[in-house]
């Protein structure tokens, strides 16, 4: 399998495996939306890692792939290609990318997907898709404005640049940067620590946010007054609230 799902903590750790530059071709894409949904849905995973291996995250697309489509065959394919990465995006948990090595193009997508970014210290990130004539297709133009801004994300796509880490960092496009030895390890860390927290309350934090950043401020805050007074019929905020009146803050335990 060029991609699979191993859960361990209440993590579940999305690993790229196609050496050796983990090429996104389009059974891989396919294969990540499966595995996308199947941990948005299973219990047992409550945070999720999104990971390449030591050496790489994902150096993009399989160039050779789809320089042999012509235009009709992408018009099919784009769609199944934006959905694998948006199954990403939409697993309703908090998900880190541990970006070690390239991330680029549909490798810098795809951690664009996730709610938080650790690069080594050897990451290398950008949207060089510019250089063949391209555009970025897997989210890029929209998640990376997103994230860093229009004129960053237009001076990173027009250019098709390669950023390093410190760079990356200094720009929010990663928001740690650690030895690339460690990277998995602090990533699965952090993963591991949100999957001890509040199921339900994440899922409406995540939601709260991804959608109040699509919408208007109004339409934002109605989200946010419906999963805010929705959980108050959980048994999470009762043992919250208990545990903060008996015990003092920070010490609930959700599991």
């Amino acid at each position: 399998m060029t991609v699979t799902l191993e859960v361990s903590e209440g993590v579940g750790t999305i690993r790229l495996d196609r050496p050796p530059m983990n090429a996104l071709d389009i059974a891989t894409q396919d294969r990540l939306r499966e595995l996308a949904e199947e941990a948005a849905r299973r219990d047992d995973v409550r945070a999720v890692v999104l990971y390449g291996g030591e050496k790489v995250f994902a150096a993009g697309a399989d160039i050779k792939e789809m320089q042999a489509m012509d235009h009709a065959a992408m018009v099919l394919r784009s769609k199944a290609l934006q959905d694998s990465f948006t199954a990403v995006a939409r697993i309703p948990k908090p998900v880190v990318a541990a970006v070690t090595g390239y991330a680029l193009g549909g490798g810098c997508e795809l951690a664009l997907c996730a709610d938080f970014r650790i690069a080594g210290d050897n990451a290398r990130l950008g949207q060089p898709e510019i250089l063949l004539g391209l555009i970025p297709g897997a989210g890029g133009t929209q998640r990376l404005a997103r994230l860093v801004g229009p004129s960053k994300a237009k001076d990173l796509i027009f250019t098709g640049r390669h950023v390093k880490a410190d760079e990356a960092l200094a720009i929010g496009l990663v928001d740690r940067v650690v030895p690339a030895a460690e990277v998995y390890e602090q990533a699965h860390a952090w993963a591991a620590k949100l999957a001890q927290g509040p199921a339900l309350a994440l899922r409406a934090a995540k939601e709260s946010v991804d959608v109040g950043l699509e919408t208007d401020i109004d339409t934002g805050l109605t989200v946010e007054r419906n999963w805010f007074a929705g959980l108050f019929a959980t048994e999470d905020r009762e043992r919250g609230m208990r545990s903060f009146v008996e015990e003092g803050p920070g010490k609930a335990k959700f599991l």
